[in-house]
């Protein structure tokens, strides 16, 4: 038995000296499945890429590559991770948002597909503006705040978070991406930093703690809390920007299923005018943004 198929083959079935890649592959997909993992082909595939270096595509065409002791050792300890349903972004320690690659963990929220919805309605509504100025509220990993400069490269853009370690993740991602971002500490309930701002733009936590669990373990177990709950959030964000944002600015905001008419009303009780919602790529009401 190698030192990997101790570590990491659970169920009966002992990996061969240097196995091929299409056996080793096989035998992560059913390790995973059977921990209710829905996506255990895909995750086979980018874990043993991760570790061989390669792409999914890549892999297709070197399934007779052996798998030597180091790589399963390697592999031993990303597939025991993901087992015990550890997000596969947080096991692979990095998630590409937009146009970058972005180191992901504990620290913060995942970048998800539906927030780059978001950010393509701010740099929609930037798209005329040369040097607009930009608060992220909430920022998290970094994701929004950093897509937009890189978009968008003569915007300013301010990043704010309570948590300092979301912030040095953040600062970590601003360096890894090359990017001249700002970030800052402050609770949103102290109030947003003072300003003209042309957009504020916020991912705030809008998941109710009554559907806690209903979550999946990979969102419930791991992600942080704080990032996730928060049911005053969305509201303390619309009425600190429509404070901070410049005359004719836009405050765009990030919304839970079924939200987004709760959310409109808000706007518009505020005083917020051209208040619209944006459908992400599945179809749902995920985005509302309104004028100051």
């Amino acid at each position: 038995m190698t030192r990997a198929s101790a570590v990491w083959w659970r169920r009966g079935q002992v990996l061969h000296r240097a196995p091929e890649l299409r056996v080793v592959l096989r035998q992560v997909e059913t390790r995973l499945a059977d921990e209710g993992i829905e996506s255990a082909r895909v995750d086979a595939e980018l874990l043993l890429g991760h570790v061989l270096g390669l792409s999914r595509a890549e892999l297709a065409t070197a399934g007779s590559r052996a798998l030597g002791e180091d790589e399963q050792a390697s592999l031993a300890a990303l597939v025991d991770r993901r087992a015990l349903r550890e997000p596969l972004q947080y096991v692979l320690g990095e998630w590409g948002f937009r146009r970058l690659m972005l180191k992901v963990d504990v620290r913060a929220l995942i970048p998800r597909p539906e927030t780059e919805v978001v950010v393509e309605r701010v740099l929609t509504c930037l798209a005329r503006r040369e040097a607009p100025a930009v608060l992220d509220v909430g920022t998290g990993s970094g994701a929004i705040a950093l897509a937009i400069a890189d978009e968008h490269p003569g915007a300013r853009v301010l990043g704010i978070d309570s948590s300092a370690g979301a912030l040095a993740l953040a600062r970590e991602n601003a360096e890894r991406c090359g990017l001249d971002v700002a970030f800052e500490c402050r609770d949103l309930f102290d109030g947003l930093p003072p300003g003209l701002w042309d957009v504020v733009v916020s991912n705030p936590p809008y998941v109710p703690l009554a559907d806690r669990d209903t979550l999946e373990p990979e969102v419930r177990d791991w992600e942080p809390a704080e990032a996730l709950f928060g049911p005053d959030s969305t509201e303390a964000t619309a009425r600190g920007a429509h404070a901070a944002l410049a005359d004719g600015g836009v405050l765009v905001l990030e919304v839970g299923d079924g939200q987004a008419s709760g959310v409109v009303s808000l706007l518009g009780a505020l005083g917020y005018s051209d208040v619209v919602t944006t459908r992400d790529l599945s179809g749902r009401e995920r985005v509302v943004e309104g004028t100051r």
